[in-house]
């Protein structure tokens, strides 16, 4: 599969491996994928994130978001607000935990991987995404793999980053209209 992916999108998995690194996770993670992209400058997945308000200042909302949902253990604003529905407030359980575990506590993930390398594993949940890319690739009756498919296949699926990024309106629909145009042609 990896040698369908054009160049951009070959460097956002390694720069997702690199944020995963930076954080010292064990493993890469959708979030990490998502970080990658923001990053990029000048690409299709760049210009819809920017269009939609994700990059530049609307960066910044982003990563404060995805810090809050691994300080409660992965779970999305979505599953808070769930939970609150049911008369549990997560947000008090994770004061209590971290008052007595320490900030992060929650956040499992984040034990330091052996050596600094580039050989972190996918998670099961970043594999998922990389699944949806191929099968959004195909959908689009596109070639090659680009960028601007992980970015469609991260707010195609379930999770964290879907939720994050839904709830600043890059949705999948917006997100497909943003690279595509309304009639489904290339923007």
């Amino acid at each position: 599969m990896f040698e369908r992916f054009t160049q951009s999108a070959r460097e956002v998995v390694t720069s997702a491996i690199e944020h995963s690194g930076r954080v010292g996770a064990g493993r890469v993670e959708p979030e990490h994928m998502l970080l990658a992209l923001m990053d990029r400058k000048g690409t299709r997945a760049a210009s819809a994130l920017a269009s939609l308000g994700i990059s530049g200042e609307g960066r910044g909302a982003v990563e404060t978001a995805l810090e809050a949902a691994r300080r409660r253990g992965g779970l999305s604003e979505s599953d808070t607000e769930a939970l609150a529905g049911l008369g549990i407030d997560l947000t008090r359980i994770v004061e209590r935990v971290e008052a007595a575990h320490g900030v992060g506590a929650l956040d499992g993930e984040r034990r330091r991987a052996r050596g600094g390398g580039r050989s972190r594993p996918f998670s099961r949940e970043a594999k998922d995404v990389l699944a949806r890319t191929l099968l959004i690739t195909k959908g689009q009756g596109d070639r090659h793999i680009g960028d601007e498919h992980i970015l469609l296949a991260l707010v195609a699926g379930p999770g964290v980053v879907s939720d994050v990024l839904a709830k600043r309106g890059a949705t999948y629909g917006a997100v497909h209209r943003a690279l595509y145009g309304a009639d489904g042609t290339r923007g």
